[in-house]
């Protein structure tokens, strides 16, 4: 049988390029996705600092405790501070840069889901104030970046700067967002978002009291030098931290229905 003229004799077996050109010319672009549920993705990321300061502290303990619970006055201490744990010696210095690094990206893309998420459940008259937190949790990841990369032991004026800004920040972050979640919403909170909200709330409580608790601490070690008052100031310290981590655990909860579409270029022919 002849083909018609409008037809190719190789329409049936397909195109053979006979040159580079014509090769390079038959590629097309493609993406292929790959989904993220942000549910576990964000608790990822919690999980990188987490690790980061139990190593450190343990480390700091068990192969560096003479240098990393020294205090000015020469009292009697059985914990490190953070600051001292994670800045002074190696390798622990080297596994909370590279960790808390790892996890700052994603950190910043869950400001960005809750400028979004503000927007659809909060009242529209306190947007204003939805912005501010954000803008909070977005200082207090820069303030973390600059006392994790800016060490006690090598810049104590940016390290302790920075570690002011970080815990005032946190605190207010918290405080914002769980009274915004709870008393300025526009619609009702599904039983996911009541649990997150629940959880929010006990853990803002006894960050706050563990923040004032240590506070106290701090200062009496600082005017008596009284044995084991550091030790205690760390231990709350502590608690401080990890309920922070806990706390910005909740946004699995807040975006649980969300996920993260992640395209990569491809070609195919």
């Amino acid at each position: 049988m002849i083909p018609n003229r409008g037809s190719s004799p190789f329409s049936k077996i397909g195109y053979l390029p006979l040159n580079e050109k014509d090769v390079g010319r038959e590629k097309s672009p493609s993406i292929i996705f790959c989904t993220v549920p942000f549910e576990r993705l964000a608790k990822v990321t919690v999980a990188l600092p987490l690790v980061a300061f139990i190593f450190c502290i343990v480390w700091s303990i068990l192969f560096n405790f003479d240098t990393t619970v020294s205090t000015h006055c020469k009292v009697t201490n059985w914990l490190p501070s953070i600051s001292a744990a994670i800045g002074n010696e190696s390798p622990q210095r080297e596994v909370w840069k590279l960790l808390i690094a790892l996890h700052a990206p994603t950190r910043f893309l869950v400001v960005w889901m809750y400028i979004e998420y503000f927007w659809k459940v909060l009242r529209s008259e306190i947007l204003w104030l939805a912005g501010i937190t954000c803008l909070l949790n977005v200082i207090e990841n820069v303030a973390l970046l600059g006392l994790t990369f800016f060490t006690s032991a090598d810049h104590y004026p940016i390290h302790e700067k920075c570690f002011i800004t970080f815990i005032a920040t946190s605190e207010l972050y918290m405080l914002l967002s769980s009274f915004l979640l709870s008393r300025r919403r526009a619609r009702i909170a599904n039983n996911v978002e009541s649990r997150s909200l629940r959880l929010k709330v006990k853990l803002l409580t006894v960050n706050a009291v563990s923040f004032i608790i240590a506070g106290y601490f701090f200062v009496r070690h600082n005017n008596y030098c009284e044995p084991y008052m550091y030790t205690l100031f760390a231990f709350f310290e502590y608690i401080v931290v990890i309920t922070n981590m806990g706390y910005h655990m909740t946004a699995s909860y807040d975006l649980f229905d969300r996920v993260l579409h992640v395209g990569c270029p491809t070609y195919v022919t």
